[in-house]
């Protein structure tokens, strides 16, 4: 779980890196700037906290980190240039996925008895969450092509999560 969350925050940063990287130089954009922002500075506090999991765990990193940040920041910059609406269809759909993700990581802790991870775990997922609801808000699913790039985006989540479970 941790390896796979880990590498799921990760990914996460280095999508809002590639979205920000974006919309932070266009001087009409600073709403949305400040919203990734915000998120991204979510999605980091995760990641610090999974990078002290790793190490106090003794949990090794999955391998493919170097391609996650590659593939979420090509994302990132992607969907960003495709619009703001685009970029809060991402965030839907990857957050979409991670709620699902964390909820079923939840009830497996709680039966295991692992109160402090399921209770970090629910702060996470219910910060994820509250980023879905603000890219539902901002138009997510007005963006051009919503139901292709939702699943697409949608879809590369769960093969991420299954490769990083093995590699």
């Amino acid at each position: 779980m941790i390896r796979v969350d880990h590498a799921g925050e990760y990914g996460a940063v280095a999508i809002y890196e590639g979205q920000l990287a974006v919309f932070s130089k266009i001087p009409s954009k600073t709403h949305i700037a400040n919203q990734l922002q915000h998120m991204a500075e979510d999605e980091e506090a995760h990641l610090d906290a999974f990078d002290d999991y790793i190490r106090t765990r003794g949990v090794r990193p999955t391998a493919l980190m170097p391609i996650w940040k590659i593939a979420g920041r090509t994302l990132g910059v992607a969907t960003a240039l495709m619009g703001e609406k685009a970029a809060h269809a991402c965030t839907e759909a990857v957050e979409t996925v991670i709620e699902g993700h964390y909820t079923d990581q939840i009830a497996e802790l709680e039966a295991a008895g692992e109160t402090e991870l399921s209770t970090r775990f629910t702060q996470f997922r219910d910060e994820e969450v509250a980023h879905k609801d603000l890219a539902v808000d901002e138009g997510a699913r007005e963006a051009f092509g919503y139901p292709v790039l939702s699943r697409v985006i949608e879809a590369g989540c769960r093969t991420a999560i299954a490769l990083t479970t093995k590699i």
